[in-house]
C-alpha cells in the first residue's frame, strides 16, 4: 500500500489562509458560524458543507480583512471586528467594506470573481466604475481611509501579494472553466474581467476628466508649459491626456475642510500674528510655543460641516500658517488623504 507523503489543498484556499496567517489571524473552519471573530486573532468560517455555492474561502477571508482595514486600529481587538451585524447601525461600515472590496479587486479584473455573497450583494453589484464615488459619501471617505491602511504594516505587503497571486491563479484557471451546460451553474472563476485600462503613469484610467482639468497638476518648467502631477510623484502629463482614476475637478476648500480638523493636530502661531491679540481665547500657550485651540479633532474656530459649508470664524487674522497653506499644494493633498477625501 502506498502511504501519501503529501495532501492536497485548493490553491486559493492555501493562498488565503497563508495571507490571514501573514497577518497574525488564525483560521479555523465551523458549522455554527458564517464568520466570526473572536478579537483575539482567531477568525471563524463556515465550513465548505453550510456555505452556497458560490461562497469561497478566498472571498470570505478576503471580505473579513475589509472589515479590519475599515475597522482599524481598535476593531482589531474587538469581536467582529466591533460590528453589530444586526439593525443599521453599522450599515455605513459594512458599505464602506463593500467599496473597499471592490476597489481592491477591481484594478485586478476580480470585481465579480470575489464578490460579496452576503445580503448585501445588491449594494456591491450597483457601484459603479469607480468604488469610491460619490468622493463625499460617509461609506466612500471611510473606504479611501481604509485603501491607505491596506497600504501600510501590517497589511502591507501581504494583502497586495496575496491579490495578485489570486489574479494569477484565476486567470489561468478561467482558460479552462467549463462553460454552463444546463445542469450546473458556471464557474465562478470564469467570472474574471479584463484588468481597467492604464493611465500612462501606471495609474488606472479615470471614468472622466483630462490631467488638464485635474487639481492635482501642476505647471512646473520654463514657462510654466510642463504639467506635472502630484498623484504620480510629481510626474509629467500631457493635458489632453484622459484623466487617472485619482482625477479630482477644482477644489472648494468650503466643502473640504481637512486642513483645519482632522489631517492635523497643531496650528502654530507666530509671535507677531495678529490672532494674538484679536483673538486671545483662541490661543493656547504651550511649552515656548503657541497653537490655535482644537475643540475635538478640528480647530475651534473652523465652523460648519455635514450639511454646512465650513467657514472660518477668524480668516481675516489667521496665522500665517494657515495663509501659507496652498489649496492644490503637496500639503493640501496630503490633508485631504488624511481624512478620506483624496486617495
Amino acid at each position: 500500500m502506498r502511504a501519501p507523503e503529501r495532501r492536497y489543498a485548493d490553491p486559493l484556499d492555501e493562498l488565503w489562509l497563508g495571507v490571514a496567517a501573514r497577518l497574525g489571524l488564525r483560521v479555523v473552519r465551523s458549522t455554527e458560524v458564517y464568520a466570526s471573530t473572536d478579537g483575539r486573532g482567531t477568525l471563524v468560517i463556515g465550513a465548505a458543507e453550510t456555505l452556497d455555492a458560490d461562497d469561497c474561502l478566498a472571498q470570505m477571508i478576503l471580505h473579513e480583512l475589509c472589515h479590519a482595514l475599515v475597522q482599524a486600529p481598535a476593531g482589531l481587538t474587538q469581536v467582529d471586528w466591533g460590528l453589530c451585524n444586526e439593525g443599521s447601525r453599522d450599515l455605513v461600515r459594512e458599505h464602506a467594506c463593500l467599496r473597499l472590496q471592490a476597489a481592491l479587486l477591481a484594478p485586478l479584473g476580480l470585481r465579480r470573481v470575489l464578490a460579496p455573497t452576503t445580503e448585501h450583494r445588491a449594494f456591491y453589484d450597483a457601484l459603479g466604475v469607480d468604488p469610491l464615488a460619490p468622493r463625499y459619501d460617509e461609506a466612500a471617505v471611510l473606504a479611501r481611509l481604509a485603501l491607505a491602511r491596506a497600504a501600510k504594516s501590517p497589511f502591507a505587503p501581504h494583502l497586495a501579494d496575496a491579490l495578485q497571486a489570486t489574479a494569477v491563479i484565476v486567470v489561468a484557471a478561467a482558460r479552462f472553466a467549463a462553460p454552463a451546460d444546463g445542469a450546473r451553474l458556471p464557474a465562478l472563476l470564469a467570472a474574471v474581467e479584463e484588468p481597467p485600462a492604464r493611465h500612462p503613469t501606471g495609474l488606472l484610467r479615470g471614468p472622466t476628466g483630462t490631467c488638464g482639468e485635474c487639481a492635482w497638476q501642476r505647471p512646473a518648467g520654463p514657462g510654466r508649459k510642463v504639467l506635472r502631477c502630484r498623484h504620480a510623484a510629481d510626474a509629467r502629463v500631457d493635458a489632453s491626456w484622459p484623466a487617472c482614476e485619482r482625477f479630482e475637478p477644482a477644489l472648494d476648500c468650503q466643502t473640504c475642510g481637512a486642513c483645519c480638523r482632522a489631517a492635523y493636530h497643531s496650528v502654530e502661531v507666530g509671535p507677531r500674528d495678529p490672532v494674538i491679540r484679536r483673538h486671545p481665547a483662541l490661543v493656547v500657550a504651550r511649552d515656548g510655543y503657541r497653537e490655535l485651540l482644537r475643540s475635538g479633532d478640528r480647530c475651534a474656530a473652523l465652523g460648519g460641516g455635514g450639511d454646512e459649508r465650513y467657514v472660518c470664524a477668524i480668516y481675516d487674522d489667521r496665522p500665517r500658517t494657515c495663509r501659507d497653506f496652498t489649496r492644490g499644494g503637496g500639503h493640501c493633498l496630503d490633508a485631504r488623504r488624511r481624512v478620506g477625501l483624496s486617495s
